[in-house]
């Protein structure tokens, strides 16, 4: 029985039915218009059937039965792995930017109750996430369930990859025929070869991928869109092995769509940009919102030129003229991860450079390696993640401790980025690779957003977004805000959290690495790196204080769905828990409590050791998703004399994980940091302020004083007078 999800809650419905269908690989082909505030165009769809799903038959009631692969169940304790399959995928410019957008101009055909066909109405489509729809002789059609929230659905249509030329490498023994259901299954063979090509033949994977995007239309889909999802169907299907898996979107955005923000930059042009919605990028194209559903993406953007498109693509893209005025920028990823991962931003953007000062940093940056060569030998076992290209596969990625990357800003705040920013990133970059190794991913562009940015940044694959905020503060806040973003790449990007519940994953981590990385980048000495930690815990140590005071104690909780953590519903659907709760998104409980939590385990075990099983864990479980016993019970194997101690993964569960307010081992550590000599010093630095500026303000009412007794004269002078 499916879970009946409720969009008016503040929980956020994950609407996909990723059990039995998954989207390997997205192509977007998209025209952004600053007038209209809409992004338009075509997404091309690679599927295969879900893990949990196996084919069985098809006759009767019986052909859209589920069953659970016993070597595909996913636990509470284990990780969640896609099946084995190579998702790397790329496309030649041309060959891409040649195709055409279909359908532009379309009027939306949805009826009043949003059930859509180009020629004839839909019907019979059921607003239930159930995988099947009633139709003819009780039969059950499939559903393909994506999530989707604003945005204008125009034309669904099956694609027919058999008609590109060459494809028949692709098909192996099969012969082609004119049999219309041969023709079925031969299309979706061909897409099934294409989707589990091993990982040293990307390239070739990724231009029929292209050419396939390219194929013409054979025949359309049904389809409706509710508050959060598409539903797709096609007449006859009933299992999702047989359901197409090539399908094409014609859709366009909505301006009040909140996976993206039309806004201005600081020097007045017109820019949008996805800014980390709540609801991700389901209102940019349809899509898979759970986290299980990794996949890759080619992207094409047209704009009028003058305007840049960067996005969380792994090469830097060099603009295509297509016509007069009109620029194509080409992007892809290799490294299958959540559709909530893609980034873009469109703008007048300036690249920031410094010719001699950045090409000195990058050839004589000086790093050490990982701790010891020791931590090498997990680089020779095979990876544990679905195949793509690997970079921690790869020997010369393994040496690179600074990774190609650029700086891009309005042109108003170029100066400043040139004069903070741009030098400390090799600085950052490398103290990361001394920490953890391996770079995960293979290049990075950092972009300082526009000024309605709500938090001072964020990361996604090959790219960060920086406030204007960090700029201000000098080399510190700069420095410590990259940091941040750049553990996102090993936290949060490499290793993703398996249910979005648990944030603390990423941030927790991301917060204590911050640390490291930033006294590491600044050559610290020991005393010094122990002063600045302290003062930091104190200062995070308070705002949770009084952030658990003012915050509701549900929202406190690192766990929320405890034992539940991680489970979806048959079909894959589920929700995340207070995903849509206002006050959440301001909220850094899940920093702080994560914060604390790892700082404690590194206090107990050591600092060395637990770096080391840092290094350990980023090894083993890189490209995967990750719930919070998968950390914590290899660290505890790693240390096994501390369970007699009562450290045990239930006992952190308790203490931190599963409780609101100040974990109990935080409430007597309030007090200690008061006696670090640096916070002392700031203390004694923010009394004689405080004092001076109450000196002042009681210098200034007297003065006022006197002026208003002044004033009070002459106007009783000239009332007098008059």
């Amino acid at each position: 029985m499916e879970t009946q999800l409720d969009p008016m809650k503040d929980d956020l419905p994950l609407m996909a039915n990723t059990s039995y269908v998954l989207v390997k690989h997205y192509i977007l082909d998209l025209d952004v218009d600053f007038q209209s505030k809409v992004i338009e165009g075509v997404i091309v769809l690679f599927l295969e059937p879900g893990s949990r799903y196996r084919k069985t038959s098809s006759t009767g009631r019986g052909g859209c039965r589920s069953q659970f692969d016993e070597t595909c169940q996913t636990r509470p304790s284990e990780p969640c792995l896609s099946p084995v399959t190579n998702a790397a995928t790329r496309s030649s410019e041309t060959e891409y930017n040649d195709f055409a957008v279909c359908g532009k101009g379309d009027e939306d055909t949805s009826d009043k109750n949003g059930n859509h066909s180009n020629e004839e109405q839909a019907s019979g489509i059921s607003s239930s996430k159930d995988c099947c729809d009633i139709e003819n002789d009780g039969n059950k059609d499939f559903l393909l369930v994506l999530d989707c929230c604003d945005l204008t659905v125009l034309k669904v249509e099956e694609v027919d990859v058999a008609a590109v030329s060459g494809i028949e490498k692709f098909t192996r023994s099969a012969k082609l025929t004119d049999v219309p259901k041969e023709q079925e299954s031969l299309r979706n063979l061909i897409v099934n070869e294409l989707v589990t090509l091993p990982a040293d033949r990307w390239e070739e994977q990724l231009h029929y991928f292209t050419r396939c995007s390219q194929a013409p239309g054979c025949g359309e889909l049904l389809f409706t869109t509710g508050t959060w999802s598409l539903e797709i169907r096609k007449s006859g299907i009933h299992t999702p092995a047989d359901f197409p898996h090539a399908i094409r979107i014609w859709y366009k955005t909505k301006p009040e769509g909140s996976s993206v923000t039309w806004t201005t930059d600081q020097s007045g042009r017109p820019c949008v940009y996805t800014m980390g919605s709540p609801i991700n990028n389901r209102a940019l194209f349809p899509c898979q919102e759970p986290p299980v559903a990794l996949s890759t993406w080619q992207a094409s953007v047209r704009t009028a030129a003058g305007f840049v498109v960067l996005m969380s693509g792994e090469n830097s893209a060099d603009p295509v003229q297509l016509r007069e005025g009109i620029l194509s920028w080409y992007y892809y990823v290799t490294m299958p991860m959540p559709a909530s991962t893609f980034t873009v931003a469109v703008g007048c953007w300036q690249e920031v450079k410094q010719q001699s000062f950045t090409a000195a940093i990058q050839t004589n940056t000086k790093f050490s390696m990982p701790s010891s060569q020791a931590d090498f030998r997990w680089h020779e076992e095979i990876c544990g993640h679905v195949e793509y290209p690997c970079r921690f596969q790869n020997p010369a990625a393994r040496l690179q401790a600074v990774i190609p990357y650029r700086v891009f800003a309005p042109w108003c705040l170029m100066e400043r980025c040139e004069e903070h920013l741009l030098q400390l990133i090799p600085q950052c970059l490398s103290a990361a690779y001394t920490t953890l190794g391996t770079h995960p991913f293979s290049r990075l562009d950092v972009l300082i957003v526009p000024s309605n940015f709500s938090s001072l940044g964020m990361a996604s694959p090959h790219i960060i977004f920086l406030s204007q905020s960090v700029l201000p503060g000098g080399s510190h806040l700069c420095g410590t805000r990259l940091c941040h973003e750049i553990a996102h790449a090993w936290f949060g990007l490499a290793i993703g959290a398996r249910d979005w519940t648990e944030e603390w994953i990423s941030e927790g981590f991301a917060t204590f690495l911050e640390d490291i990385f930033w006294a590491r980048a600044q050559q610290l000495s020991h005393d010094e790196v122990k002063g600045q930690r302290e003062l930091k815990a104190l200062l995070r140590w308070r705002r949770l204080r009084d952030e658990v005071q003012n915050s509701e104690e549900e929202l406190q909780v690192l766990r929320p769905k405890k034992e539940s953590t991680g489970e979806v519903s048959e079909s894959g659907a589920s929700v995340v828990k207070h995903g849509l709760k206002a006050e959440k998104i301001f909220m850094q409980v899940h920093y702080l409590k994560g914060y604390f939590l790892l700082r404690s385990l590194a206090r107990t075990i050591g600092e060395a050791s637990y770096l080391a099983s840092l290094r350990k864990f980023v090894h083993k479980f890189h490209g995967q998703l990750v719930l919070s016993q998968d950390f914590l019970c290899m660290l505890l194997e790693d240390i096994p004399e501390h369970k007699e101690s009562g450290l045990t993964v239930e006992s952190i569960f308790q203490n931190w994980l599963d409780t609101s307010g100040i974990p109990k081992p935080l409430l007597e550590e309030g007090e200690t940091w008061k006696e670090c000599q640096l916070v002392q010093q700031v203390s004694g630095e923010v009394t004689k302020w405080i004092q001076t500026n109450q000196r002042i303000r009681k210098s200034g009412k007297k003065k006022r004083k006197q002026d208003e007794v002044v004033f009070q004269k002459e106007v009783l002078f000239l009332i007098q007078d008059g």
